[in-house]
């Protein structure tokens, strides 16, 4: 119990300390004033949100302790135990609002370089079979690529693409399908 401790004190000191570099190429959302002169493009590199942890009582890093068991990764007051990000119909563009988490996740990996990820991108129904195949896997490497550029290695993600065959919430409206359209952080053995 007290190398759990000391290792999670030494955890939250380390991604406190961290710094983020700006990095070209990862799919977000870019809602600038840049963006719009452009002719409305929608990806840009990633900058740095200068957002160490997002989320109701995620600490410094989003890398405490946690209360559940020790581990970060289920303490529901910590970003890490949030695991989906969400994206806009027929996208697979990272939105800005899911940064801290992909990001928190990533650092997460950074430290614990024994610890595996698969990233599974699912689509709502519509479309056909091939077509959402393609696209849940855009979105399962798009997260895999802005963890990779945080600072996790490749080595330490896989990626899956489900399409549309594991809905998250039957239905057939809008409501539905935002919530279908999503890449899934699975952490190996959870």
């Amino acid at each position: 119990m007290r190398k759990l401790v000391i290792a999670a004190v030494v955890a939250v000191f380390l991604a406190g300390c961290s710094t983020q570099q700006t990095q070209p190429d990862a799919p977000v959302d870019d809602k600038s004033a840049a963006a719009a002169a452009a002719g409305g493009a929608t990806t840009s590199g990633t900058g740095s949100s200068g957002v160490a942890g997002t989320g109701a009582g995620t600490g410094t890093a989003g890398m405490g302790a946690g209360g559940a068991g020790g581990s970060p990764l289920r303490d529901p007051n910590n970003i890490l135990s949030k695991r989906s990000v969400y994206f806009d119909f027929d996208s697979f563009v990272v939105k800005d609002e899911f940064r801290p988490l992909v990001e928190a996740h990533a650092r997460y990996l950074q430290q614990n370089r024994a610890a595996r990820v698969t990233v599974q991108g699912n689509t709502d129904e519509r479309g056909s079979r091939e077509y959402n195949i393609a696209l849940g896997q855009r979105r399962a490497d798009a997260v895999k690529r802005m963890m990779t550029l945080s600072g996790a290695q490749d080595a330490q993600i896989e990626t899956v693409s489900f399409g549309k065959e594991k809905p998250r919430v039957p239905g057939h409206d809008e409501a539905a399908w935002a919530q279908n359209r999503r890449g899934d952080i699975a952490y190996a053995g959870e």
